[in-house]
């Protein structure tokens, strides 16, 4: 049951960590109780980026700034719109977050979890671009954030769903559901 958060001005969740540390399962619930909608940075991703990481090539900062620059062209948009948004995004580097943070208006929350843990998942996955070929580059790649809402992957999405939407209220000033 959503518990429609509401606050006076619109936020924007950005769910964030490697791939399969699941940005888009938490996304999707975390939206369903906030009541706000999903968006998925995936898709924001140019043919040519998505073929590179189907092979297992890792993005480089020439190949992600087309990207974040029109994920944050969409925020503003969301913002402008006064919607609510919960945004799965990788958000690897501090300078990908600085590119997407937009003053009080967006919270970030890290998926945090181990290298074995996350490969794991990664073998079960079927049916996305990003497979297990690219976790090396993604830890190499992230600089974990000091001010992001950082949550443990290793028990349940809804335990993990809980534990955000509880955070996201007390950090923003609103009780929790």
């Amino acid at each position: 049951m959503p518990c429609r958060l509401s606050w006076r001005v619109p936020v924007i969740v950005v769910v964030m960590g490697v791939t399969g540390a699941g940005k888009t399962t938490i996304g999707i619930l975390l939206a369903q109780r906030l009541g706000w909608e999903f968006v998925d940075a995936d898709s924001f991703h140019s043919p040519a980026n998505v073929e590179k990481i189907r092979l297992g090539i890792p993005l480089d900062d020439a190949d992600r700034a087309p990207w974040l620059e029109s994920l944050r062209e969409a925020m503003e948009g969301w913002i402008r719109a006064r919607k609510h948004v919960v945004l799965a995004c990788s958000s690897l580097k501090r300078s990908y977050r600085d590119e997407l943070y937009i003053a009080g208006k967006t919270r970030f929350v890290y998926l945090k979890g181990s290298y074995d843990l996350i490969y794991q998942r990664l073998l079960q996955r079927h049916g996305h671009f990003a497979s297990e070929k690219i976790l090396a580059s993604q830890f190499a790649t992230l600089e974990e954030p000091d001010d992001a809402i950082t949550v443990s992957i290793d028990r349940s999405a809804d335990d993990i769903v809980a534990e955000i939407a509880q955070a996201l209220g007390a950090d923003l000033g609103h009780a929790g559901p």
